[in-house]
């Protein structure tokens, strides 16, 4: 369902019409969270790609817990969590390695 569309319920009852705002909510407060991570890993992507050892290493620890709450609030699932971070570690150490040699 497209962002920002209204759910037709059908049913007029009072639990009805509850369950379907809670929905709602849920929804706004999980594309946010979801939001929130994509736009952390691609900041650390573009400082990573840009050789930018500073600041990929700045954001390497923020974003490595963004993306561990996303898995304990059930936005990623726990393997996809992990291979972002271990893609993302392993991006970062090879430009550190690359800085320092």
């Amino acid at each position: 369902m497209p962002q920002g569309t209204p759910t037709k319920v059908k049913k007029r009852k009072k639990s009805v019409l509850k369950r379907a705002r809670q929905s709602l909510e849920r929804a706004a407060v999980n594309r946010a969270n979801r939001t929130r991570v994509r736009t952390m890993m691609k900041r650390m992507r573009t400082a990573i790609t840009a050789g930018d050892a500073t600041a990929a290493g700045n954001l390497l620890r923020p974003t490595l817990s963004a993306i561990d709450r996303a898995i304990s609030k059930g936005i990623l699932r726990e393997n996809t969590g992990n291979r972002y971070k271990s893609r993302l570690h392993n991006a970062f150490n090879a430009i550190s390695a690359a800085r320092t040699a």
